[in-house]
């Protein structure tokens, strides 16, 4: 499939969720751990153009994307990085900018934060293994940090790295294979787009350990494991960077990793996922994969002329 839809800037309002329906979503009302409607009653957050979800799209309670989710630095089961994360250590926080740019520096983590404004979206997040979320997220644009480190001109690329401490994170078993740390990377252009987000907190709170504490990128229209976690370094450069997944197993995963029902995983169809829901049965209702993650209107643009069948 080639791209060469032109950039749609104005969401239809049918895109949008109103804040009294978000607000009043049986999953919304049901998150537990003492998360409620009134954390988010400060700010507009489903009024956001940015917040954009399918009229049956509704948020995950918190003990869901709190307990299933991929942190492989502690453990490989999905119920792992609940129960093994608690041993990060979040505060203080430095992440390293590098690379080709005006401003480079080690940066505490609340000169990330405090420049710039912070907002809450609600994003679909799909995991490259076929099941999904719809997620809360609290964070900033990416592009802020990007514009205030003052890329140079030959900067085509940011990459970034998630922190390796073996003593934090008890995962050993695929230190050998995989290389840690984790390493991810955007185009400039993807990652200056105004839908990618630096996270830093959940339905209103802080972001817990197990899903990227205390800093990680969102990306929603890739599969989940471009949005890395627990980021301790930002590296411009002008060559695409090497990524762990593209890297590990370049058969399976490559550098762009967009979300595709056209492109099946090697060993798995990319056309339905399992969005987790709380269904009575098997916790999860099956559901058609949207192109781009349903955010082809905002985002198809940056890959026109690219044959999306050869850049899984």
């Amino acid at each position: 499939m080639i791209i060469r839809t032109r950039k749609n800037s104005d969401i239809p309002s049918s895109e949008i969720t109103p804040e009294s329906a978000y607000i009043n979503r049986r999953k919304f009302l049901g998150a537990s751990a003492g998360i409620g409607a009134a954390a988010f009653l400060s700010r507009d957050a489903a009024a956001s153009p940015l917040s954009t979800l399918h009229q049956d799209d509704e948020p995950n309670t918190w003990d869901e994307i709190t307990t299933h989710n991929n942190f492989y630095e502690f453990g490989l089961d999905k119920k792992d990085p609940s129960r093994n994360a608690h041993t990060l250590v979040t505060k203080p926080w430095t992440v390293k900018v590098d690379g080709l740019c005006k401003k480079p520096g080690d940066y505490q983590l609340e000169d990330f934060i405090k420049p710039s404004t912070i907002e809450d979206r609600v994003y679909r997040f799909r995991c490259v293994e076929a099941w999904s979320m719809v997620i809360p997220w609290r964070g900033f644009p990416l592009a802020d940090v990007i514009n205030r480190a003052e890329p140079d001109s030959s900067a085509k690329y940011v990459a970034f790295a998630t922190l390796w401490d073996p003593d934090q994170m008890p995962e050993r078993r695929w230190k050998p294979r995989i290389g840690w740390p984790y390493r991810e990377g955007l185009r400039l252009d993807e990652a200056m787009h105004p839908l990618s987000l630096l996270v830093n907190g959940l339905y209103g709170k802080e972001l817990p350990n197990q899903n990227g504490a205390p800093l990680r990128v969102i990306v929603p229209w890739k599969y989940g494991f471009k949005s890395i976690k627990s980021i301790v370094r930002m590296t411009f450069t002008e060559d695409e960077p090497p990524t762990t997944w593209a890297t590990q197993t370049p058969g399976e995963y490559g550098f762009y990793s967009n979300v595709n029902p056209d492109v099946s995983h090697p060993r798995w169809s990319q056309a339905t996922e399992k969005r987790i829901d709380g269904s009575k049965f098997f916790g999860y209702r099956r559901i058609d994969t949207h192109f781009l993650n349903g955010y082809a209107d905002e985002v198809a643009h940056l890959y026109e002329g690219m044959d999306l069948q050869k850049y899984f």
